[in-house]
């Protein structure tokens, strides 16, 4: 079982229903996008902390694990906001780039923090009544499973293949390693397509009709957790909204 898997089956919230997470998650979404981000962000990631370490009881080396990837891609950006360029200065630093990419990097951690709570807390399986409730069509469903499950599958038959292409010194030099590299890919894609393949086989041989019929256990929806949840997020939008304004009283 791949980890973020494991934490979503195994976590303390695990029976809590579905929409209460997504309105928890969806709720700090929203606010990390429509509030000022400077104030918002600080504020949104210590809720998500609190609920996912603290409430759910995921280590927080996992939640730091599953921000830091995306993480990674988004401080790349940084420098493209930073610099300006024009033809009398050349490149130079620019003060408003600056303050540019502080919101844009707040922004989207807090909403990358967001999301990291609802997909290390809730399984992908759970949502499949909750999307048909809300009217997704059956198609988009089912296909939505299965890329998820083979985006695992795929990315184990990654690891196994360079894993053992290390152990052959696959790796030892640039030259060896590109060409490893490109072996590597060449291999999934063609490992990847005989995977489908035989899914698609057996899935015909247990009289697939569109739909994937597991085993969904009952959700209950409480009464006062939605009420400490809405509560939660009135919280973060005052705090966000009263620091915005020390702030610039601050800066004037």
């Amino acid at each position: 079982m791949h980890l973020t898997d494991q934490h979503a089956w195994t976590n303390r919230w695990r029976r809590y229903h579905p929409a209460e997470k997504l309105l928890l998650a969806g709720g700090l979404l929203l606010l990390s996008i429509t509030l000022p981000p400077l104030t918002t962000a600080p504020v949104v990631l210590l809720v998500v902390w609190l609920a996912t370490v603290i409430g759910a009881g995921i280590p927080a080396a996992a939640l730091a694990r599953f921000i830091a990837v995306p993480s990674a891609f988004l401080l790349t950006s940084v420098p493209f906001l930073v610099l300006s360029v024009s033809s009398s200065q050349g490149i130079a630093f620019s003060p408003s780039g600056l303050e540019t990419a502080l919101r844009v990097v707040a922004r989207s951690l807090a909403a990358i923090s967001s999301m990291a709570f609802l997909t290390l807390t809730t399984p992908v399986i759970a949502w499949t009544p909750l999307l048909r409730r809300l009217g997704v069509p059956q198609a988009i469903v089912e296909i939505m499973l299965l890329i998820y499950r083979l985006i695992f599958v795929f990315a184990e038959q990654a690891v196994t293949a360079s894993q053992a292409q290390a152990a052959r010194l696959g790796y030892d030099g640039i030259r060896r390693s590109l060409h490893s590299l490109g072996l590597l890919v060449a291999s999934l894609l063609e490992r990847s397509l005989a995977r489908m393949r035989r899914l698609e086989i057996g899935l015909a041989a247990r009289n697939f009709d569109g739909e994937l019929r597991v085993l969904q256990p009952t959700y209950a929806l409480s009464l006062w957790r939605l009420a400490l949840i809405g509560s939660t997020l009135l919280a973060v939008a005052a705090v966000s909204l009263l620091g915005n304004q020390l702030l610039a009283k601050a800066m004037t």
